[in-house]
């Protein structure tokens, strides 16, 4: 396809690639969507980076649209008023995530958008632990670990699902990552029994945090302190 091609054109596509089967397994974990998202990628890489078309196709409110759309745009054209509209108006899980890993991350106004989204309600609550997560893991210079626990400790309970399994995450990988603060993340876990009844597959680390650091722990050959 060339530069020249239309959200019609794009529309049409993913309409054949629609599969009944996928959008009811998909449907089953709350993303409303029937395209098989390799095949998604592919058309994508065949498109190639063309902004215009991604917001165009953004403004459809499909969630299939609005998946090709993060790969099809330039993260850092968007300002960050635009992505807080953007991300108020998404309510599958899986555009979520791709949202902030594809978007919101690449661009400019991640950390300003972590802090507003942070305290937010479900999905909102959600992108801002997991970009709070990206920051604990890459570059945990100037966060205070001790209040992200504390925070933690007290809200993740009755935190919503999408928002609490961020919370989670974060929580997890500050115990891994961050030797000191190792034993009070397995004891925040252990207290609040957050998805300690999760069930995994055989072969993958259950989601139950004190487990889960427990396990890339001993992985990385590290001790506790």
């Amino acid at each position: 396809m060339s530069t020249g091609t239309t959200v019609e054109d794009v529309t049409r596509e993913l309409a054949a690639l629609e599969d009944p089967k996928m959008r009811e397994a998909n449907e089953r974990r709350g993303d409303d969507h029937g395209v098989n998202l390799t095949h998604l990628r592919v058309l994508a890489k065949r498109l190639k980076t063309q902004h215009e078309l991604a917001v165009q196709l953004w403004a459809r409110g499909d969630t299939a649209a609005r998946l090709l759309a993060t790969l099809l745009c330039r993260p850092k054209a968007f300002s960050a008023a635009e992505l807080d509209v953007m991300i108020r108006d998404i309510r599958s899980p899986k555009l979520l995530d791709w949202f902030i890993v594809n978007v919101v991350k690449p661009g400019r106004h991640a950390e300003e958008l972590r802090l507003a989204w942070k305290d937010g309600d479900d999905l909102v609550g959600r992108a801002g632990w997991s970009l709070t997560t990206d920051r604990v893991v890459r570059n945990a210079g100037g966060l205070d670990l001790d209040a992200l626990l504390d925070q933690i400790e007290k809200e993740m309970k009755e935190a919503p699902a999408h928002k609490q399994w961020a919370m989670n995450h974060c929580l997890a990988e500050i115990g891994i990552h961050h030797p000191k603060l190792r034993m009070r993340a397995i004891g925040i876990g252990e207290r609040l029994a957050v998805l300690i009844d999760y069930p995994a597959s055989p072969g993958c680390t259950p989601p139950y945090a004190p487990v889960w650091i427990a396990e890339m722990v001993r992985r990385r050959g590290q001790v506790h302190d």
